[in-house]
């Protein structure tokens, strides 16, 4: 009997794999370039200039040099410190204020203005369509010591409680703390709304409803349910209006006087007037260091994941 052998099994045919033609993956690098080149020239180039000139020694007609001279910074953080505080305080300050009157105001045009949504959301942002100078020198009239604002707060008493504080002098509002918070709290209020308002727009109605039927009250819901919801809103409202806060020297230097510069007052005066840049360059860094610090630790201890 002949056994005839069995032909070779056929190999396994393995998994197709599609190969996308190189330019097909190069594509979104390419998208991106423009993004990457703008951030080179304009963000990356600038910060090692920056950082090459706040080691540098010399003086305007000697020329300045690159000689790693690091004991610029000790010297700057030690001299100006107490606008460094200031400028945190102040900005701290604004933001909570901001949070405090934009909140309310962006719940009401996220759940209750209904037709008039868009109108509130434009007059919201009329403000960004004239100038931030303008803006703040209008305050100065505003807030003159003759003029109504003043004359209110007089007759309620409450200048006489800011200025046992010290955030005013006497009658006068006017080149006292409170001038600068008000510009500022004014200026960056609109950066608080708009992400408020993104975020509570986005809260879907039933959920309150579902909380109604749960017998829970407007303000257990508001707390339980409301509130929580728009936090990355709150996070990004804070951002948006502390950090640009504590760099401005706008509102300082046009409301406020000698006893409420902030550091953005110092870093201007130092590259404009004084013309000692690696002081003012080692400020600008100082500066970024701290508000860098803060916002991280901000972010992580708020828990936001549309954040983190």
């Amino acid at each position: 009997m002949t056994v005839t052998e069995a032909p070779p099994a056929a190999p396994e045919a393995g998994p197709v794999v599609h190969k996308r033609p190189v330019r097909k993956r190069l594509v979104p690098y390419w998208l991106l370039l423009p993004g990457i080149v703008w951030l080179v020239v304009f963000f990356a180039l600038p910060m090692i200039y920056q950082a090459s000139t706040s080691v540098q020694t010399g003086s305007l007609e000697e020329g300045f040099r690159v000689t790693w001279h690091f004991q610029t910074y000790w010297e700057a953080l030690h001299e100006y410190y107490p606008q460094f505080i200031r400028s945190l305080l102040y900005a701290g300050t604004a933001t909570i204020l901001c949070l405090l009157l934009g909140y309310p105001l962006s719940y009401l045009i996220a759940f209750k203005a209904g037709r008039w949504r868009n109108l509130v959301l434009i007059l919201v942002i009329a403000p960004f369509f004239t100038s931030f100078l303008i803006r703040t020198l209008a305050w100065k009239t505003i807030l003159a010591d003759g003029g109504p604002v003043v004359g209110v707060l007089n007759t309620l008493h409450i200048l006489d409680v800011t200025s046992w504080l010290g955030w005013t002098e006497g009658s006068r509002v006017l080149a006292t703390p409170m001038a600068v918070v008000c510009g500022l709290t004014y200026n960056f209020l609109p950066f608080m709304i708009l992400p408020l308002y993104t975020s509570l727009e986005r809260i879907d109605g039933r959920l309150h409803e579902a909380a109604g039927d749960l017998y829970a009250t407007p303000a257990t819901t508001f707390r339980k349910v409301t509130f929580p919801l728009s936090m990355p809103g709150v996070v990004s409202g804070t951002l948006l209006t502390f950090i640009p806060a504590a760099g401005d020297y706008v509102n300082s230097e046009l409301l406020g006087s000698t006893d409420t510069k902030m550091v953005g007052s110092v870093i201007q005066s130092q590259f404009l007037r004084v013309l000692d840049y690696p002081t003012a360059a080692a400020l600008s860094f100082i500066l970024m260091a701290i508000v860098l610090i803060m916002v991280t630790v901000y972010i992580r201890r708020a828990g936001t994941e549309d954040l983190v």
